[in-house]
C-alpha cells in the first residue's frame, strides 16, 4: 500500500488528511512535530511527505533540508502564506510542490497522484537501464545501482544516483538544467531549475568532490558536464 506521512500539528488539517488520503486508499501516518517527522521519514519510509511549513520548534523549511540530506521522497508543502517568494523558496530547497492553504481537497489529492506517478515513472526507467561505465576512478553499474569512487562505495539516493547516472552516460557534454529537470525528475516543464544545483551540490559531497577538482562541472549560463577522470 502506497503510504503518505503528514507533518503537521494544526489538529483540523491534520483530520481533513488523514480521511482524504484513507478514503483515497493511501496508508496515512501522521507527525505534528519537526523531529517527529524526520525519525518517521527514516522509520517509516513513505512514499511521499505533505509537509507543513509552519511547525513549532522545528518549522518545515529545516525538516525540508534535513530530509533531502538522507531521501529524496517526493515532498508537497503546505504554507499559510500564498506568496510567490515562499513557493519558489520550496521548490528551491528541494521540495516537489507547494500548495497554500486553505486548499481544495480534490487539487491537492490530485497533485499528490501527479507526483506518485512521476516517481513511478521514474522507477521503471531505473529497472529498464543496463551497462557499466568506468573510467579508472568512477564506476557506475547502472541495473545494480552501485557507484564506487576510487574503489570506494557511495550510498546515494534515487535522485542523486539518476543524476550521476544521466551525466556519465552523456560525459563531455554539455546538459542544461532543463534537460536534466526532464531525465532524471521526468519533469518536462522545466520548473524549479535550481534543484538541480542542490542535487549537485549534494552529490558532490557525497564523492568526495570540492570546487574546481570535481569531474562535475558548471558551465557559467549553460547547464553542467561530466569530466572523463580516465
Amino acid at each position: 500500500m502506497t503510504r503518505i506521512l503528514a507533518i503537521e500539528d494544526e489538529p483540523d488539517v491534520a483530520l481533513v488528511l488523514r480521511v482524504l488520503f484513507e478514503r483515497s486508499g493511501y496508508g496515512f501516518d501522521l507527525a505534528t512535530n519537526g523531529r517527529v517527522g524526520l525519525r518517521k521519514v527514516h522509520d517509516v519510509r513513505p512514499d511521499l511527505v505533505v509537509l507543513d511549513v509552519g511547525l513549532p520548534e522545528m518549522d518545515g523549511w529545516t525538516v525540508l533540508e534535513r530530509v533531502r540530506d538522507f531521501a529524496d521522497v517526493p515532498i508537497l508543502m503546505l504554507s499559510a502564506h500564498s506568496e510567490e517568494s515562499e513557493k519558489v523558496r520550496g521548490l528551491r530547497g528541494g521540495a516537489d510542490d507547494y500548495l497554500a492553504k486553505p486548499f481544495n481537497n480534490n487539487e491537492l489529492l490530485a497533485r499528490v497522484e501527479a507526483l506518485l506517478r512521476r516517481v513511478r515513472s521514474t522507477e521503471r526507467a531505473d529497472r529498464t537501464e543496463a551497462g557499466v561505465y568506468d573510467d579508472g576512478v568512477v564506476r557506475v553499474d547502472l541495473r545494480q545501482r552501485q557507484v564506487e569512487v576510487d574503489g570506494r562505495p557511495v550510498d546515494l539516493t534515487r535522485t542523486e544516483f539518476r543524476l550521476l547516472s544521466v551525466l556519465v552516460q552523456h560525459a563531455g557534454a554539455v546538459l542544461s538544467p532543463n534537460q536534466l529537470l526532464d531525465q532524471v525528475w521526468n519533469d518536462p516543464t522545466g520548473i524549479a531549475p535550481e534543484r538541480v544545483k542542490f542535487v549537485v551540490l549534494r552529490l558532490r559531497r557525497k564523492l568526495g568532490w570540492s570546487g574546481d577538482a570535481s569531474p562535475i562541472a558548471a558551465v557559467r549560463g549553460v547547464g553542467y558536464r561530466y569530466r572523463p577522470q580516465g
